[in-house]
């Protein structure tokens, strides 16, 4: 009888755990990263802050993981993205700084890329909209293929913005290729020299018919706007800056379309609120602040539109939509478009200090959100996030291995709403000037220069090492170094052990006594 009994029991064991139920594993969802342009924290509605409605940008916020501490790199976009598809802090790379638009390609061929992670698990992978990270190996032939380019960075597909929409070549670049040039219409491009008998808004003032300029945009005219650099020829393929938006949000669709059947991984990089603020006709006068809050609407359409076709092809509930921002707000970037005049009472910044260029605050914590429907349920998140761990993060979702030297950091429950850890520290970055982000305390060193540049932007340009407490002052009015002499020994301790070799040798400033 006992060993009757014994086989009963072992029998009722198995059964039991054969019948019952398995967990579900949680598909690898395709990943859709949308990145706006100067989009500051102030500008989104669903933080509370914006005159601008954006009701289709708050669905991500309303449904998803709202961040209200999340944060680029970098106040500048050039060094924001390559940290966000290399994992890698912008600052250990000389390099990594705003771009021409005739520049190298600032990856290399053979550089770990979030685009080749998800390739090695099976991702069909695109890069729509704003690049500005360089491309073949300088000075290209704009009449050939460019190589290497995005597709030498992971991405199988690309239709891109080389550079910003202010610089020149102002034309896609498909797989490599200016898109729609015409035979016999060679582009030619020159960051150093006009080209000789080619107009320019110097030149030729009565070719800007739609925008001029403030500062630093005065050379070849190009649909209207004066441009930063001088381009000769390629008519046949200039964008019309009124239809950018609408062509890249073609592009990014039809991707979706051709890749729904399979895992994709699409970056979809707007080009707004960026100037030259050159929104379609549609949005004219829409939002009431001028053509930077008409931008702003456009963008916010356009995420409406991605989002809805995402559903219409069936798969909005596997796709993980991450929102953000490549920096901090800037009003006048160039182009006298009256943002700032137009501004009735908005606060781009959201209360923070500070805005593109700038080590303050506002210079870097940007709109962050992460929405999976039907995934992730909806709260509102202080934790302390950075886009360079989406990498490491988007590899532990995926099941990717990455290399163990990158600064990105496994953050996948914070951004899945999980916890609520974020990180305890990391290394800001504007205009190659650093300084320390460190639980609620910000830690700015010493910088020769103005205090504010020519956009009217405060630049955290200061004597000593400053510091301010966040948390209680957000604007960055008080000053502590005097008050917290143990807080700040220790952040410069951190500060400069962090950065060994990066600040105390390119900035030849203060050092840890």
């Amino acid at each position: 009888m006992g060993k009757k009994l014994l086989f009963y029991f072992l029998l009722m064991g198995t059964l039991a755990i054969a019948c019952s139920p398995v967990k579900k594993q949680l598909p690898k969802p395709n990943v859709l990263l949308i990145i706006a342009d100067d989009l500051g924290y102030g500008d989104v509605s669903a933080y509370g802050n914006s005159k601008i409605n954006t009701p289709n940008i708050d669905i991500l916020a309303n449904e998803g993981v709202t961040f209200t501490d999340g944060h680029a790199t970098s106040a500048t976009c050039t060094p924001s993205r390559y940290a966000l598809f290399t994992g890698q802090y912008p600052w250990k790379n000389k390099n990594a700084k705003i771009l021409p638009g005739d520049a190298p390609l600032l990856i290399g061929e053979n550089q770990f890329t979030m685009g080749k992670m998800f390739q090695s698990k099976g991702y069909k992978t695109a890069a729509i909209g704003k690049w500005h990270l360089g491309m073949g190996k300088g000075h290209p032939d704009w009449n050939k293929k460019v190589i290497p380019g995005a597709k030498e960075t992971g991405f199988d597909y690309s239709y891109i913005i080389a550079a910003t929409c202010d610089r020149v070549p102002t034309a896609f670049i498909e797989d490599g290729n200016v898109a729609n040039l015409a035979k016999g219409d060679s582009m030619f491009v020159d960051y150093q020299h006009p080209f000789p008998g080619e107009p320019t808004a110097i030149t030729n003032p009565e070719l800007m018919t739609k925008l001029t300029w403030t500062h630093g945009h005065n050379n070849t005219v190009i649909n209207g706007i004066p441009r930063i650099g001088y381009m000769k020829g390629g008519r046949s393929a200039c964008w019309v800056d009124e239809n950018i938006a609408d062509t890249l949000l073609f592009h990014a669709e039809k991707f979706v379309t051709e890749n729904k059947d399979q895992q994709f991984f699409l970056y979809y990089g707007l080009h707004e609120p960026h100037v030259p603020r050159v929104p379609n006709q549609r949005f004219a006068g829409k939002s009431g602040m001028g053509l930077r809050g008409d931008a702003i609407m456009e963008a916010d359409w356009c995420v409406g539109e991605i989002l809805a076709h995402l559903k219409k092809e069936g798969v909005l509930d596997n796709t993980l939509v991450i929102f953000s921002s490549d920096n901090g707000p800037v009003l006048d970037d160039g182009y006298d478009d009256k943002a700032r005049e137009l501004l009735n009472g908005d606060d781009p910044s959201g209360g923070f200090r500070g805005g593109k260029y700038s080590l303050f605050e506002a210079g870097t914590r940007v709109p962050f959100f992460i929405y999976w429907k039907g995934h992730i349920k909806h709260i509102v998140s202080d934790a302390a996030v950075n886009q360079i761990d989406l990498v490491a993060s988007l590899a532990k979702l995926v099941g990717a291995e990455i290399p163990s030297d990158l600064d990105s950091k496994d953050f996948l429950k914070t951004f899945m709403g999980k916890n609520k850890k974020g990180r305890k520290s990391m290394i800001m970055e504007a205009n190659q000037r650093l300084a320390l982000r460190s639980g609620n305390y910000d830690l700015i060193p010493p910088y020769k220069g103005p205090k504010t540049n020519e956009t009217g932007n405060e630049l955290a340009n200061f004597q000593q090492f400053t510091l301010f407490n966040i948390k209680k002052d957000p604007a960055q009015k008080k000053e502590l170094q005097d008050e917290k002499p143990e807080i700040l020994k220790q952040l410069k301790e951190d500060f400069l052990t962090k950065t060994k070799g990066y600040y105390n040798s390119k900035q030849k400033e203060i050092r840890l006594k």
